[in-house]
C-alpha cells in the first residue's frame, strides 16, 4: 500500500509538473500575442495618416523617438528590423550589446517569416536567460511590409513556478495524510494477517501423528479461511492415515507373533502324539479302558493345539489375491447351502450382479461370517442365519444376520482386531482375516448389533472392474 502511494505521488507530481509547464507556455504565448497585437495596433494608429511611408527609412525617422514610449506603455522591449534582417531601432540597446538579442535576424527565421507572411514565435534559451520572442511585419496603409517588429518576452517562468510550488505543496500535504492513514491501516492489517498466520503456524508445528490435534475455526470466507479449511482437511487425512498406520503396525506385530506361536506350538506336537500312541500300545495296565480314554483325551488336546497353530499360520501368511470379474450370486448361494444341518437361509434380489474380487478368498470370508454367526447363538436357542445379496449403487451388498447374543459395546472398536477369544471353539482371528480380505477387494465391512437379539455384518464390494495394470 505504501509503495503504491509513493508511486502515485511521483506520477502525480511528474504529470502535474509537465501539465503546469505546458499550460504556462501556452499562457505566455497567448499573452505575448496579445501584447504584440496591442503594439501593432499602436503602430498602425501612427501609420494611418502617413501615406508616404513606403520604405524602411521612413519607419526609422517616424519611430526613432516613439519606440521607447511604446515599450514603456506596454511593458515590453521593442526591436525594429529592416526587411533585410538588420537591426534598426531598439528600446533596450544593452540587450543587443550583451548578445542576448541578436542584431541580425537568422536567415532561417527570415525565410519562415516571408513564407508564412504571419507572426512567427520562437523560444531562445541560454545558460543565463530563457525567453520568448515574436516576429511580425509592420505594414503601411497599402498592406505592404515596410519593417519587421520583434518583441522579446522574459516573464516566461514567474507564474509557472509559483503555481507549481503551491500545487506541489498542497499535493504533499494531501499525500502526507494519505501516507499516515495507509501506514496505520497497513500496521493493523499486517498484525491481523501475521497474527492469524502465526496461530496457524503454531498449530502446524504442534501437530502430532499420534493424535491429540484439534481443528481450527475461522468465521470469515477469505484467504485465511481457505488456508484454515485446507489445514483441517489435511488434519483429517493425517488422522485417517495415522489410524491406518497403527492398524497396519498392529497387524504386522500380530503376524510376527503368530509365526512364532505357530512355530513354538507345532514343533512338539508331532512327537507328543507319537509318544502317547506308543505309550498306549506298550503300557500294560489292569484298566485298559481308562488308559485308552486318557490317550484319546491327550490326542484331542494335541489336535486342538495343532488347529490353533494352523490358524495362526494362515493369519501370518495370507495368500496373494487373484482379482477377477465373476457373478457373485451363485458363489454366495453355494456357501450358504454348505450348512444343511443348520437353519441358514439365502436371499437374493438381483440375478446378474458381478463383482471384482478373488472367489477363493470370498468363500473364506463367507465361511468365517457364517461360522461366527452360528457360534454367536447361545445354547437353548434355535439358530437362524440369513444370508442376503442386493445392490447398493455401484456396489454389491452381502449381509449375514444372526439371532445370537450380540456384541457388547466395549468390543465394538476391537471387533476386527486379531485377538484371543473367550470362546473355546475359536482363536479370535476370523474377523481380522475377513477385514484384511475385504480391504484387499477395495470394499468395506461394517456391522449392526443389539444385545440379546443378534448381529448383522454387511460387506460392500465393487461391481465394476478395476485396472489390473
Amino acid at each position: 500500500m505504501l509503495l503504491i502511494l509513493a508511486i502515485s505521488f511521483l506520477l502525480t507530481g511528474t504529470i502535474s509538473f509537465y501539465h503546469f509547464k505546458q499550460e504556462n507556455e501556452q499562457y505566455h504565448e497567448e499573452r505575448l500575442k496579445r501584447k504584440e497585437f496591442a503594439v501593432l495596433e499602436s503602430i498602425n494608429f501612427f501609420l494611418r495618416d502617413q501615406e508616404l511611408i513606403n520604405n524602411t527609412d521612413s519607419i526609422v525617422s517616424l519611430f526613432d523617438t516613439k519606440v521607447c514610449d511604446l515599450a514603456q506603455i506596454n511593458g515590453l522591449d521593442i526591436n525594429i528590423y529592416g526587411l533585410n534582417g538588420n537591426l534598426l531601432i531598439a528600446s533596450t540597446p544593452h540587450l543587443h550589446e550583451s548578445g542576448i538579442i541578436p542584431t541580425k535576424i537568422d536567415p532561417d527565421l527570415m525565410e519562415r517569416l516571408y513564407q508564412t507572411a504571419d507572426q512567427v514565435l520562437r523560444r531562445y534559451k541560454t545558460d543565463s536567460v530563457d525567453f520568448l520572442s515574436t516576429f511580425d511585419f509592420i505594414r503601411n496603409y497599402q498592406g505592404k511590409p515596410v519593417a519587421i517588429i520583434n518583441l522579446p518576452y522574459f516573464d516566461v517562468e514567474d507564474l509557472s513556478r509559483e503555481d507549481l510550488r503551491n500545487f506541489l505543496w498542497r499535493l504533499t500535504e494531501i499525500y502526507f495524510l494519505l501516507f499516515l492513514g495507509a501506514s496505520l491501516m497497513a500496521y493493523f492489517l499486517s498484525n491481523y494477517i501475521t497474527g492469524s498466520l502465526q496461530l496457524i503456524g503454531e498449530h502446524i508445528k504442534n501437530t502430532r501423528l499420534k493424535g491429540g490435534n484439534y481443528q481450527l475455526e475461522w468465521k470469515y470466507q477469505d484467504e485465511i479461511g481457505t488456508l484454515v479449511a485446507e489445514y483441517n482437511r489435511m488434519l483429517q487425512e493425517l488422522e485417517a492415515s495415522a489410524a491406518k498406520l497403527a492398524q497396519t503396525e498392529r497387524e504386522s506385530a500380530w503376524r510376527e507373533m503368530a509365526k512364532q506361536v505357530a512355530h513354538e506350538i507345532k514343533n512338539p506336537l508331532t512327537p507328543m502324539r507319537l509318544n502317547v500312541q506308543y505309550l498306549e500300545k506298550s503300557l500294560r495296565t489292569d484298566d485298559p479302558e481308562k488308559l485308552r480314554e486318557f490317550a484319546e483325551s491327550m490326542i484331542d488336546q494335541i489336535d486342538t493345539l495343532s488347529n490353533i497353530a494352523a490358524a495362526f499360520s494362515r493369519f501370518a501368511s495370507m495368500p496373494e489375491l487373484r482379482l477377477k470379474l465373476f457373478p457373485v450370486r451363485e458363489l454366495v448361494r453355494r456357501v450358504a447351502m454348505l450348512y444343511p444341518e443348520h437353519n441358514v437361509e439365502f436371499k437374493a434380489e438381483d440375478e446378474d450382479l458381478q463383482i471384482y474380487a478373488d472367489p477363493d478368498q470370498l468363500i473364506r470370508v463367507m465361511n468365517n461370517l457364517i461360522n461366527n454367526a452360528l457360534q454367536s447363538v447361545p445354547g437353548g436357542r434355535k439358530e437362524k442365519v440369513v444370508v442376503s445379496l442386493s445392490r447398493k449403487g455401484e456396489q454389491a451388498l452381502i449381509e449375514v444376520c444372526d439371532n445370537g447374543s450380540g456384541i457388547p459395546e466395549s468390543q465394538h472398536t476391537k471387533i476386527f482386531e486379531p485377538r484371543f477369544t473367550t470362546k473355546s471353539s475359536g482363536m479370535g482371528l476370523g474377523l481380522a482375516l475377513v477385514k484384511r480380505i475385504v480391504d484387499g477387494f477395495s470394499g468395506r465391512i461394517e456391522f449392526e448389533t443389539k444385545l440379546g437379539e443378534g448381529t448383522c455384518f454387511r460387506v460392500y464390494l465393487p461391481l465394476s472392474a478395476q485396472s489390473e495394470d
